[in-house]
């Protein structure tokens, strides 16, 4: 897998630039649908043009990779990032795909960052995919972006006002999938927090066993010159 660790490092700041763009280019004509249609129509072919560029990149690395049943075995989503493009009611799916694939190894480590970078990214596709469905349906509630917004946040809280909510079937699927994100999140914030407390208190323990192990040699000094003098006082008294 040298080979395309190598290609993947040359490669890898275009790659996230392009995701971003992927990302802005299906983004845009959604929250503002009065964009002229010539503008829209060039920012499809923009979509068109990072897809046909992330495939050649696959194409690329599994040409590369020494065991290439294993790299797609071992990378699903790189998979996907070139699957689901092809499907347009995905390409939101897709171009979070796409930017986890570029932004994901670069902040694993960085548990907060990481976090911090996916809820708004889920908070973004979510509201961005709801919109798309729900904006022209009779008795929709969701009908801008701030709405939507909205929606995508007390959604991934877990708190639910029912102030908004999605009307149809596609909307209710990218609801359940944000309220599972949510709790996910939950328990990646739960369990950060719980590590960072215990170790916290072990830094404390230890700190404590330190300054306990330095009394314990103090002692141990002072018992072994006691000792000493009484020998020297045992002797001169013999003498």
């Amino acid at each position: 897998m040298q080979r395309v660790e190598r290609w993947e490092r040359r490669t890898g700041p275009v790659m996230m630039a392009l995701a971003v763009l992927f990302l802005v280019a299906y983004a845009w004509p959604i929250v503002q649908p009065e964009a002229p249609r010539a503008f829209r129509h060039g920012l499809m072919r923009v979509q068109d043009a990072v897809w046909v560029i992330f495939a050649a990149d696959y194409a690329v690395r599994l040409l590369l990779a020494e065991h290439r049943w294993r790299f797609v075995r071992t990378r699903p989503l790189d998979l996907l990032a070139v699957l689901l493009p092809a499907l347009r009611p995905l390409r939101l799916v897709a171009a979070l795909v796409l930017v986890n694939r570029q932004a994901g190894p670069r902040l694993r480590g960085h548990v907060t960052q990481f976090v911090t970078v996916a809820t708004a990214l889920v908070l973004l596709i979510s509201a961005l995919s709801v919109l798309n469905v729900e904006r022209d349906v009779d008795g929709a509630t969701i009908t801008s972006f701030p709405e939507a917004l909205w929606w995508a946040f007390v959604t991934i809280t877990t708190v639910g006002y029912g102030d908004l909510a999605p009307v149809t079937g596609e909307g209710r699927l990218y609801a359940t999938g944000l309220m599972l994100c949510g709790i996910a999140l939950l328990g990646i914030v739960t369990a950060t927090l719980a590590s960072w407390l215990v170790e916290k208190v072990g830094d404390v323990g230890e700190d404590q066993q330190q300054a306990t192990r330095a009394d314990v040699r103090q002692l141990q000094r002072e018992v072994a010159a006691l000792r000493e003098e009484l020998a020297r006082q045992r002797a001169a008294g013999g003498q």
